[in-house]
């Protein structure tokens, strides 16, 4: 009996591994998250320093293998025991072996709801491309959601390859028409630079960055045209929601940006799930 027959006949089984594959995954997840933003930079400094005309200096390598994980305080290089998904966390009681510097909670977070999600999804689509699709999407959005957090920015090698893995996936129709996904890609990024300019225009303010555009772009790929309304309005309402929220109870500053991708980013989930419900309320067959 081979492995995805056995996963299709047993629900549980297919649930359980789908939760433990996400827990790695988002072990993995959390050196993106906090690599990719200074992969980035790097990046940048270099371009900078050739369009200058220097000679830029090459940095230590610095990727999503290498160097190893290490304690950002003390330079302590993790172990394998160390890097086991939520467990060692665990263990170590939230604090690094060797000076004792509080590991923060987010990293365990990040592996349980990457675990969850995954498991959600498999119970939901089962051991299929459609369960497989959903875990990748989760995976994506979840590390995205993080970086914006951290740092307003969506990278484009992650928001760009979404959209693509959307058009591909439904090339077999698995969450939408191809015709649709198309049409979805184009109308996602048009409708966000269309409100990007008109408010610029109005205020002389840039109201949200290129990646929130090229974001609901990649869901409009995922799940067509008809589900970009319900984004919309979920991640807006939410967001707007949020932000009267803490300049409210946190005196946080109109003029302090509060990011838009975590926002569309959950709005996808919604309509991986509730896309046919939304849709319709919207009167989108």
């Amino acid at each position: 009996m081979g492995m995805f027959t056995l996963l299709a006949d047993s629900p549980a089984l297919a649930v359980t591994t789908a939760a433990v594959l996400g827990l790695i995954v988002g072990s993995f997840l959390n050196v993106v998250i906090h690599r990719v933003p200074k992969m980035m930079e790097h990046e940048w400094h270099l371009q900078a320093a050739e369009l200058r005309g220097e000679v830029a200096e090459v940095p230590e390598r610095f990727n999503l293998v290498t160097p190893r994980s290490r304690c950002p305080s003390c330079g302590h290089q993790l172990s394998a025991l160390e890097n086991i998904p939520l467990l060692s966390w665990l263990v170590l009681r939230g604090r690094c072996s060797a000076c004792g510097t509080t590991i923060p909670a987010r990293y365990p977070l990040v592996e349980v709801l990457s675990a969850v999600l995954s498991a959600v999804a498999i119970w939901r689509f089962g051991p299929t491309a459609a369960g497989a699709g959903a875990m990748l999407l989760t995976f994506f959005l979840v590390a995205l959601t993080f970086i914006d957090f951290d740092t307003q920015l969506l990278p484009d090698d992650m928001t760009l390859s979404l959209l693509w893995l959307g058009l591909l996936l439904n090339l077999w129709g698995v969450y939408a028409p191809l015709q649709s996904a198309v049409v979805g890609a184009m109308a996602g990024y048009l409708l966000l630079w269309s409100v990007y300019w008109l408010f610029k225009l109005a205020t002389g303010k840039e109201g949200m960055g290129y990646g929130d555009f090229k974001l609901l772009a990649a869901l409009g790929a995922w799940f067509g045209w008809q589900a970009l309304p319900a984004i919309i309005l979920l991640a807006s309402v939410v967001g707007a929601s949020v932000g009267i929220s803490l300049m409210v109870f946190k005196r946080h500053g109109r003029e302090v940006p509060i990011p838009f991708g975590p926002y569309l980013a959950g709005a996808g989930l919604l309509a991986l799930y509730f896309g046919k419900p939304l849709s319709a309320y919207f009167g989108i067959a």
